[in-house]
């Protein structure tokens, strides 16, 4: 629906352009931003390949697994339902890092991995469990540290400061991700209470 509303828009910006007698500007317009967007894309790309390779040399040294180890306590507590040692947690905690460090697009396929891993202990399929909502949580709130991807852009964009809203970035994911928590931990309480909502 999206890809229909984008495409309708553009159309729309043409015929615009056409009957006002601006066609030029408008097409000078969507060259020059086709050009920055390559110029962004290219910056991007060596930010994603920095901490991309940074996160394949971790996993292979056992640093993810270390990581893991340390976060084991906090982990346990959002997490009941994972064993010790089971391979959905290592692709949590690499996903929770990637996060952590603002590479959203870099964190999308070690989500994809722990999603399914969790999938394998689900056994209502069609439903998910309070382990795979929780994961959805702190995926979708994804406390960051650095926001690298985001300072990339504003880079890209001829920011005179680009980390200046690393601070900004801290208090709105932390937020997002205490609230996402307990509203996940309150929900499922409530429904392991018999508690079940009625259907008009």
């Amino acid at each position: 629906m999206l890809d229909y509303i984008w495409f309708g828009l553009l159309v729309l910006g043409f015929i615009v352009g056409i009957f006002s007698g601006r066609a030029e500007t408008v097409t000078k317009a969507a060259i020059d931003s086709a050009s920055g967007a390559v110029s962004v894309g290219i910056g991007l790309l060596g930010v994603m390949c920095l901490w991309t390779g940074m996160m394949a040399i971790a996993e292979k040294s056992g640093l993810v697994q270390r990581i893991a180890g340390l976060a084991r306590p906090v982990l346990k507590l959002l997490f009941p339902g994972l064993a010790r040692r089971h391979p959905a947690l290592g692709a949590i905690v690499m996903n929770l890092v990637a996060n952590f460090l603002g590479l959203g697009n870099a964190a999308t396929p070690l989500g994809i991995k722990a999603m399914n891993e969790l999938q394998k202990l689900n056994p209502k399929k069609d439903t998910a469990t309070d382990d795979m909502s929780m994961f959805l949580v702190l995926n979708t709130a994804a406390v960051q540290l650095v926001p690298a991807t985001v300072i990339a852009l504003r880079s890209a964009a001829g920011s005179l400061n680009p980390a200046e809203i690393t601070v900004t970035v801290w208090i709105a994911s932390i937020s997002a991700t205490l609230a996402g928590v307990t509203a996940a931990k309150a929900l499922s309480a409530l429904c392991k209470s018999g508690f079940r909502p009625k259907r008009r």
